[in-house]
Order: structure tokens, then sequence, then C-alpha cells
């Protein structure tokens, strides 16, 4: 099974230990394109200021991020899974797993980023800002960015992965999209009010993190799309799917009574 996750937009600020050795980070053939989104972020957050929070989209309460971007080469690094926050990763709830679930979790969880790439949530990488839709002066559009360097790397990853299961923000699916064989393994959820069928938006991150919780507690690694959807009902899921369609993601519902 192979979970991609956006990130959050908030993120845990620094700890203690050592900074960022981006060889040491998972899926090595995104390196090049890490270091040039990391260079680049670093020279414009340690110059202009101004300039800086236009590029990035930040309103003026959030100036400290553009300090906190100039400092990413030597601030504190920790695990992934613990640097991201928010409600989907309050309600995952990665450092309550059980040690089998959190063996899972590493093995299965991708979580994709404007800055990194895509990151596994025992990557050691410092707190940042850069969300994937941001244009930076030198590289463009950070979504064209990843997509040149991701085909073949993720490609490789979710070869072997049996279900994918993406969960990911549509300005995240831009910088990577499932083909061929992978495709027809992939799942994407939607989470609807059940009485309306309409789409959630707060609760729909909650039940996504409850979702990867579930499973990875349960020790769930369905081989494809069919195989999830049972894991989901027999974890108590009220789980609708049109089915599949050659050479495209599955689309499944999750209903929810409550939504708050």
């Amino acid at each position: 099974m192979l979970v991609l996750l956006p990130p959050s937009e908030g993120k845990a600020p620094a700890g203690r230990g050592a900074p960022l050795r981006l060889e040491s980070l998972s899926l090595p053939g995104l390196n090049d394109a890490r270091q040039a989104v990391l260079s680049e972020l670093v020279e414009l957050c340690s110059g202009d200021e101004d300039k800086a929070r236009e590029v990035l989209g930040l309103s003026a309460g959030l100036r400290g991020e553009v300090g906190k971007n100039a400092l990413l080469l030597s601030s504190a690094a920790r695990p992934a899974g613990e640097v991201y926050t928010g409600v989907l990763y309050d309600a995952l709830g990665i450092g309550t797993l059980d040690a089998t679930a959190s063996r899972l979790a590493g093995r299965s969880l991708l979580v994709f980023s404007g800055l990194w790439g895509a990151v596994r949530v025992t990557d050691r990488i410092p707190s940042y800002r850069c969300p994937m839709g941001v244009r930076l002066p030198g590289i463009g559009g950070l979504a064209a960015h990843w997509r040149k360097a991701m085909g073949a790397v993720l490609s490789e990853v979710a070869a072997g992965s049996g279900v994918v299961l993406d969960l990911r923000s549509s300005a995240y699916a831009a910088a990577w999209k499932p083909s061929g064989d992978i495709a027809s393994r992939t799942v994407g959820v939607r989470v609807l009010h059940a009485p309306t069928r309409k789409v959630v938006s707060h609760f729909n991150k909650a039940t996504k993190g409850r979702i990867v919780r579930s499973l990875l507690s349960a020790g769930a690694e369905p081989g494809g799309p069919a195989e999830l959807v049972s894991a989901l009902r027999d974890l108590g899921y009220v789980v609708e799917t049109a089915g599949a369609v050659t050479g495209r993601a599955w689309a499944v519902d999750v209903l929810v009574d409550e939504v708050h």
C-alpha cells in the first residue's frame, strides 16, 4: 500500500538536533530537483522580505515564515511526521501509533511538498513554508518543476506497492499523476455528507486522517482497489464506488452522517 498525502500549511516549530542532510532523504532521485528549489528559496528569503512574501503569497502577519525559510540549511530537522500538523495529521496521529502501525506508516506514507517533492514521514526535514502553487523566479511553477523530476522516481516507488491511496489536494496531485497499471491500482477518495451527498470541507481532512490511521492500525496492506474498499468496510466505513474503469483511478466515496 502506498498512501499519497498533501502537506499541512501549518508546521511544527523547529526542534533540537542536526540540520537537514539532503542526501539522507528518501527518493534520492529527487535530490537534484530538491536542491534547486531549496537553493532558490533560501536565496529569495535571505533578500528582500517584501518580495519574498509576495512570491510565497504570505500576509504581513506571516513575515516570520520568510525568516524561517532563510535558515533552512541550518535549522534543526525532525521527522516529517512530526513537522506536518493540522486537521488531517491530528486525526492521523502518527506519534500515537503502536510500533507495528508506525513501521507500516514509514513504508507506506508519502507526503507531497512544494519544497521536497515527496518525502516519507520518517525523513528528517526542517520546518518551512513553500506551497506547491508558488512560482519561484528562477524555476517557475513548482508543480511543473516536480512533474519533470517525479515521473520515473514515483513510478518506480509505486510499481510494487499494491493499492495507491491518493488523498492529495488538486495542487499537489498536479505534481505527479499515476498512469497505466499504476492508475488502475489508484483510489481517490471523496468524503460526502450521507444525507445530502454533498462534499464536506473541514471534516473531509479529518476523515481522511482517520481512514489512514484505521488502515495502519489494522495492518491493512490491500493489493488493489477492491481489497481497499473491502478493508474500509470491514473497518466500519460506509463506502460507495462505481468500480473499475480500465486505465483510470477508482473514485470512492466515504459517507459520513455528521459534519463537524
